[in-house]
């Protein structure tokens, strides 16, 4: 759930924006300085991540690491302003039936809308940078699925239930980005 200072009146996803690599690419900058060698790679993720993609203007990011039980990582981030999500879904993601440990830890107050997904190299890991590289290769899928999160918004403008909808239509998705990783042999982790 947003910290108060985020709280937005209606979902709104937006076309496309070109300045998006570029704002995640100072994002991972300045959090490469943060974490030093803690990050092993910082990775631009979700709708914005997609060139073409229409997506709410909020970057997502993620931060893999050796353990996300490092209290480095925590201790860091925190003492550069960013707030660590306390809801359960931000500690946990499900991928094959597993559960894998994750952070999620939003801006400091006053800054560029973003997420900082930290986690292990997991299955988990793989389905956000698959979801990614699924959508910059298939424009079709791409195109369909901005199209249907430009109409969920203007129908469902509340941020949860705008999610509970969006959730079960994301599983379909993906069902075809791992078609598609199949035929194509593509690997998360190289």
């Amino acid at each position: 759930m947003p910290f108060p200072d985020e709280l937005v009146h209606d979902v709104k996803v937006h076309d496309y924006d070109p300045t998006w690599p570029a704002e995640f690419a100072k994002l991972a900058a300045e959090l490469q300085a943060t974490l030093g060698p803690l990050a092993l790679a910082i990775e631009h993720i979700g709708s914005t991540s997609v060139p073409g993609l229409a997506a709410k203007d909020c970057i997502d990011i993620t931060v893999l690491v050796a353990s996300v039980d490092e209290p480095l990582l925590t201790e860091r981030l925190t003492a550069a302003g960013y707030r660590l999500r306390p809801e359960s879904w931000n500690r946990a993601e499900e991928a094959n039936g597993v559960a894998y440990p994750k952070l999620v830890f939003a801006p400091p107050v006053g800054a560029r809308s973003h997420n900082v997904h930290v986690r292990e190299r997991s299955p988990a890991a793989r389905t956000a940078l698959l979801f990614r590289d699924f959508l910059r290769a298939d424009d079709v899928a791409r195109d369909g699925w901005g199209g249907f999160k430009q109409r969920l918004a203007q129908s469902v403008p509340d941020l949860y239930d705008y999610g509970q909808i969006k959730a079960p239509a994301w599983t379909v998705l993906m069902g075809a980005a791992e078609r598609w990783a199949a035929e194509t042999n593509w690997e998360a982790f190289r």
